[in-house]
């Protein structure tokens, strides 16, 4: 063989390297969402292929518009012809059609969709290229610095590369700054334009204490997901890269989840919580939640406790002797009963100091535009519920110390 030919051999089996999709790699983590501890570590800096996984990101950027007005759940977003034409997993959205900002959320946590994906891209930045440079800044600023994005669904492309680690800084992130909407990633099914579509992470159904968050899959990527595991108050965020099938990967993921557990002390789950249909006073709860967008009713704990004025004018009478464990805290409040629920549960986790016989607590109040319900924790003393307020808002959760005469 003559130089020339070995050399125009040697380049084609070079391009033919390049272009060959990547062999999916195995990585795995569990963290202890509250204290960061890891718990079970395999490859967990390894950069891999995200996949949909990637669509953590583009909800985290949705989330983010939302808490600051850019957007709003009724807006009408239009789908561009780009949109329109992106593979599969999809709506099947019309070029010059439009879809609302809450559809367009609900399809990316259940469906996973990639036309809807792009919709919300364009609709941020314009362009999907740039809003991957958003996602990626953002990715960044949260810690997560061997991530990079390049577009807003996870189809491939080789620069788009994330690891096992970083995605359980993504969840972790998505929880603690946006406890508003976190709940969404527990939605089982949706129904869009009489279709419903069920939620692709099956732990949810299959695992005791999933409420969420992400799957993904590419051929390149391999079986991929990001599952977050409440028992005992205690949540763990498990990462899983490369799984050979979609139940391998399950079945792998809740085998390290188990193990975790196991070593923080927890071998019996707790029954979940079941929230009633129709008399939700049975429980009352402590909420950690940002004002929604400004064009909605504003239901925070500063201005739904129905007292004239601000709730930190209001100071207890220090000469008084208050009841020891007659204090609370709240920290949102919601037009439904879940969302609270869910957000009480999370401050619970989230605080160190909660004291023994500290209760999740949720009002119900009637109001003329219908019922709010307050997200609340009880038992505490006053000491106990400014620190336990003090601790929330280092990790930027909204809360108030509620005295015992508003309860």
């Amino acid at each position: 063989m003559n130089l020339g030919l070995k050399l125009i051999t040697t380049m084609l089996l070079t391009l033919f390297v390049l272009m060959a999709p990547a062999q999916a790699k195995y990585a795995s983590l569990v963290i202890d969402a509250h204290t960061g501890e890891v718990l079970y570590s395999r490859n967990a800096d390894t950069r891999n292929y995200p996949a949909s996984l990637t669509k953590m990101m583009t909800l985290y950027m949705a989330f983010d518009a939302l808490e600051k007005g850019k957007l709003t759940m009724k807006q009408r977003l239009p789908v561009s012809k780009r949109a329109a034409g992106m593979a599969p997993s999809k709506l099947g959205l019309r070029y010059k059609s439009t879809i609302s900002t809450k559809d367009i959320i609900m399809a990316l946590v259940t469906k996973s969709a990639n036309d809807a994906a792009v919709v919300m891209a364009e609709a941020i930045a314009g362009k999907e290229t740039t809003f991957a440079r958003m996602m990626t800044k953002k990715a960044h600023s949260l810690g997560m610095t061997r991530t990079t994005f390049r577009n807003a669904s996870g189809l491939p492309n080789r620069g788009q590369l994330s690891t096992a680690r970083d995605m359980s800084k993504l969840a972790i992130a998505l929880k603690r700054d946006f406890p508003q909407y976190y709940h969404l990633f527990s939605t089982q099914s949706y129904k869009y334009k009489n279709r419903s579509y069920r939620n692709h992470n099956k732990l949810l159904a299959s695992y005791q204490g999933t409420d969420g968050i992400k799957t993904g899959y590419t051929r390149a990527s391999g079986f991929n997901l990001v599952a977050s595991v409440v028992r005992n108050n205690r949540r763990l965020i498990g990462v899983v890269f490369g799984g050979k099938t979609g139940r391998s990967r399950d079945r792998h993921m809740k085998e390290i989840l188990d193990k975790s557990f196991k070593r923080v002390g927890i071998t019996q789950v707790a029954k979940l919580p079941v929230a009633p249909k129709r008399n939700p006073r049975r429980e009352s709860v402590f909420v950690s939640a940002p004002p929604p967008p400004k064009s909605r009713p504003t239901l925070t704990a500063s201005t739904d406790l129905s007292l004239p004025g601000q709730i930190a004018a209001i100071q207890p009478d220090s000469s008084a002797v208050q009841p020891i464990s007659d204090w609370g805290i709240q920290v949102g409040a919601f037009r439904k009963y879940e969302p609270a629920k869910m957000a009480a549960d999370q401050a619970l986790a989230q605080i160190k100091s909660t004291p023994t016989g500290t209760q999740v607590h949720i009002q119900q109040v009637n109001k003329a535009d219908g019922s709010l319900y307050r997200a609340r924790l009880k038992g505490l003393d006053e000491v106990a519920a400014r620190n336990a307020c003090r601790e929330l808002k280092q990790q930027r959760m909204s809360c108030v110390a509620v005295p015992p005469a508003l309860f």
